[in-house]
């Protein structure tokens, strides 16, 4: 069964899940959002998949890195550097 409800963002970012869509869940328990250009999704952190996991925190690390990367933070190495210091990843 799908339920839906329109809730508000405060003025901090925050937004509250109707109580009617929220009991299944505990206080304190880990939820992971994820956004594209005009959707947000919420899944419990406990049912990603050990791979989805690692995927959100590849995606993660790669976005903050273009970032980096457009705001000239970045250095420039020949392929043997690049290849020693991916390495250490």
């Amino acid at each position: 069964m799908i339920n839906m409800a329109v809730i508000k963002l405060s003025s901090k970012g925050q937004i509250v899940i109707p109580a009617s869509m929220r009991d299944d869940l505990n206080e304190g328990e880990e939820l992971v959002i994820i956004k594209d250009d005009e959707r947000f999704i919420l899944k419990k952190a406990e049912a990603l998949t050990e791979k989805m996991k690692e995927d959100l925190e590849f995606a993660r690390r790669t976005e903050e890195a273009l970032k980096r990367y457009d705001a000239g933070e970045f250095i420039s190495m020949d392929s043997d550097q690049f290849l020693k210091e991916l390495e250490k990843w």
